[in-house]
């Protein structure tokens, strides 16, 4: 059976996650639901796909992720459907999947247009539950996805940097850059804000260097971090996402 992963922006204070559960459930009551998260920060679907990217290959192949971070629901933006490195995605094509799409080349993509596997009357403030929720339910059944619409050759994308930058910082403060180890394969050393920072470390709490001092770290999501040993990296060098990294 197909797991359905939720990833929102919606947190857990009112009825948009249960219903979205309930939308599932009426159309496959015998649904595995796994959340993600619901607290990506308001609208920024930025968040969402680097969350999505982090998360999704720890889940089994075939399963269905449905993330929903949707500042233009309700208007002419496309919903879609992608299959990518043997996993399924359901949510609007606002470059949420971009990321997927950059690790997985081969990915297609299907604009969801028929209108049969909605649940009705469609909300046009919530196609989480109307439209994208009773289409991964309806993945999770066996429906291909071709059944809900016709190929997408040009998915948004989000515009993400060739150079070195900040793309994300985690709640401990961590600072997630989109260095590679390909990308890093020549250099020795990075410098975000003017610091320089040559120690590199294999586990957060490794004894080594000074106290307060930043450390480069491979993480878990497969791009080079910057920490700080129990302490905000992100405020130590008053970073934020977007702010560029230089490789020495």
């Amino acid at each position: 059976m197909r797991a359905i992963t939720l990833l929102t922006d919606f947190g857990t204070a009112d009825y948009f996650v249960g219903a979205m559960k309930g939308a599932i459930l009426s159309v496959n009551s015998q649904a595995v639901i796994v959340d993600i998260t619901h607290e990506i920060p308001a609208q920024d679907v930025a968040a969402g796909a680097f969350t999505l990217l982090a998360a999704h290959d720890s889940f089994p192949k075939g399963t269905i992720h449905v993330a929903v971070v949707d500042p233009g629901v309700g208007s002419a933006r496309r919903g879609v459907v992608v299959t990518a490195g043997n996993h399924l995605f359901v949510g609007p094509d606002n470059g949420i999947f971009t990321f997927v799409y950059d690790r997985n080349p081969s990915f297609e993509a299907f604009h969801i247009t028929e209108e049969n596997y909605f649940r009705h009357p469609v909300s046009t403030t919530f196609h989480g539950r109307d439209v994208f929720a009773p289409v991964a339910a309806a993945l999770s059944t066996g429906v291909v996805p071709a059944s809900f619409g016709a190929a997408i050759l040009d998915p948004i994308r989000l515009t993400i940097s060739t150079e070195p930058e900040i793309i994300h910082i985690d709640r401990f403060g961590n600072v997630v850059t989109n260095i590679t180890r390909d990308q890093f394969k020549n250099s020795t050393q990075l410098i975000v804000n003017g610091t320089l920072i040559s120690a590199f470390r294999n586990f957060y709490g490794e004894n080594v260097g000074e106290l307060d001092e930043p450390f480069a770290i491979w993480g878990s999501a497969g791009f080079l971090e910057i920490a700080v040993n129990g302490r905000s990296a992100a405020k130590l060098l008053d970073v934020k996402r977007g702010d560029q990294v230089m490789l020495t």
